[in-house]
């Protein structure tokens, strides 16, 4: 874990600059702080963070920023249902925020692509589409065979070890409490892929490919019971650099992420009812797109 502290000191120079240092039992927030998934360290659903300045100053995220990670976990985790209207002053009251703060962070998911304006009718959670999940896969398939490669030349053998321990992680097949916590890992794992790279900005691009699959990810899990087959995905991956193979490593970096394309486009072919997928008793709009399901 010190390797992995010392990474993200070097890949992430402005937490030097502003004199702030993580509280680890709050490590939460993925641009400015490095996370590996260890039993040490717990992604909390409502994101709260705290910075200590050199002196004992308390730094805390402003009212935009905390509405902006609490609204953005409500929809990658369907809370907030795909196609739905948000309803501001219903957010506002349940976070206990204004609605000031509400729209800047709107606003700011409009800019990543979760949020939709909708001119004299407000913001919908944007649909998920067959086009996204193709296009977004490739990408995660392009980041992560990269980051794999690197990280098999660059990551220290301290580092490997605890990826390798991290590993070693599943979940519960027809648990849907148990996804929520094995994608929080599976994010979490797969964002020190990058980091092992020595790469910061790659290690955030597969944080936000991530972001945007998570919603997808749920009905992938329940499609069929892949519990082993993901856990021993993530050994071989593991076992490939720290046996210093990035051809391995950058193939079955590609490999997994193809059997995960696979499962979610099962998922939402099976589930497409109507133009609707249906899933724990929600009715999910998906925009389908036929000439991109082959």
């Amino acid at each position: 874990m010190a390797s992995l502290l010392a990474t993200m000191a070097v890949m992430n120079p402005s937490l030097k600059d502003w004199g702030l240092k993580p509280r680890l039992s709050l490590w939460a927030y993925r641009p400015h702080l490095t996370k590996i998934a260890t039993s040490a360290i717990i992604y909390h659903a409502v994101c709260h963070v705290t910075y200590l300045k050199k002196g004992g100053a308390v730094v805390s995220p402003s009212l935009s920023d905390t509405a902006y990670e609490v609204i953005k976990q409500e929809i990658i985790t369907c809370t907030l249902e795909p196609g739905q209207q948000i309803a501001q002053h219903q957010l506002a009251a349940r976070h206990q925020l204004g609605l000031t703060p509400i729209r800047e962070a709107l606003q700011r998911l409009v800019l990543e692509g979760f949020v939709q304006a909708i001119p004299r009718f407000g913001y919908i959670v944007s649909p998920i589409t067959f086009s996204d999940v193709h296009e977004v896969f490739e990408l995660r398939s392009i980041l992560e065979a990269a980051a794999a490669r690197l990280a098999a030349l660059r990551a220290t053998d301290q580092q490997l070890a605890e990826f390798s321990a991290a590993a070693n992680f599943t979940y519960v097949y027809k648990d849907p409490e148990s996804y929520s916590g094995f994608l929080s890992l599976n994010a979490d794992f797969h964002h020190s892929l990058g980091i092992l790279a020595g790469n910061q900005r790659l290690a955030d691009q597969i944080s936000k490919v991530l972001d945007e699959l998570t919603r997808v990810f749920h009905l992938g899990l329940d499609i069929r019971n892949s519990t082993d087959e993901m856990r021993d995905e993530h050994l071989m991956l593991a076992q490939a650099l720290r046996d210093r193979d990035p051809d391995r490593a950058g193939q079955i970096a590609q490999a997994q992420i193809a059997r995960s394309q696979q499962r979610i486009l099962e998922a939402l072919t099976d589930c497409l009812i109507g133009g609707a997928v249906a899933t724990g008793g929600l009715q999910r709009t998906v925009q389908v797109e036929p000439t991109r399901l082959s």
